[in-house]
């Protein structure tokens, strides 16, 4: 795709159209290493690499595509109410594209959070008919038994529910640490199944959604990339329901 210089800067989140041709006069924009001037000259995006303030290298993206380690205490709301908002761990040229959440982990859940300004792919991933499975770590607060994951794995009972809520797998990794698959996406499912088959949900981490996994994205807590083709195509995996 071709566009003028001030646009391609407008559309990746550097300002308004204004704000990107001061940009450009005062020398801070560098396309493919070579310093523009002129914010009429049209570029092609594909394979473009915008460098601002001789520091900061941005490729050109269509689309966002990103995965965040999301810490303990942050909301996935761009209007946080008691905690600060997920986006703050994000540079601005990201919030300024409008990215958001694609679905929500409670304030105290860690872990793998997709974002995205991209709709089509936020409601593919998020709306419940495409029951897109998600694995989550448990810490208990009392030691588990073989018999509590059995009951997770044929369904419990929750407030609310016309029928039994089961888990796509569940296994006990150690008597304090529970993986659980789900893929209907309830309000505080995984806290709520916990409880209702006997025992407290002391501490949540989403480890993997589809066949993407938190580990193989060396994410510290706080941490954020963006997705590849290949991770995006592990989303579309099953995850292994075999252990």
């Amino acid at each position: 795709m071709k566009l003028a210089l001030d646009r391609i800067l407008q559309s990746q989140g550097f300002g308004s159209r204004k704000g990107c041709r001061e940009l450009i006069a005062d020398g801070e924009v560098a396309i493919n290493g070579e310093l523009a001037t002129d914010y009429r000259t049209v570029f092609e995006t594909d394979g473009m690499l915008i460098t601002l303030f001789g520091e900061e290298d941005w490729p050109y993206r269509e689309r966002l595509y990103v995965a965040l380690n999301k810490p303990s205490n942050y909301e996935c709301s761009r209007k946080p109410s008691h905690h600060p908002g997920i986006l703050t761990l994000l540079p601005d040229p990201l919030i300024e594209r409008d990215i958001q959440p694609v679905g929500r982990l409670d304030h105290d859940t860690t872990g793998l959070l997709l974002l995205s300004d991209d709709g089509a792919f936020i409601h593919a991933q998020s709306h419940p008919r495409h029951h897109q499975p998600k694995t989550y770590l448990a810490t208990v607060a009392e030691a588990a038994t073989e018999k509590l994951v059995q009951h997770l794995r044929d369904g419990v009972q929750l407030h609310d529910e016309p029928a039994p809520i089961a888990a796509l797998s569940a296994r006990l990794v150690d008597e304090f640490h529970i993986e659980m698959v789900l893929d209907q996406g309830k309000y505080h499912q995984v806290k709520r199944m916990l409880a209702a088959a006997g025992n407290h949900c002391a501490a949540l981490t989403r480890v993997a959604i589809g066949g993407l996994t938190l580990a193989s994205l060396d994410l510290a807590e706080g941490e954020w990339r963006y997705l590849t083709d290949e991770h995006i195509a592990a989303l579309n995996r099953e995850p292994d329901l075999s252990a």
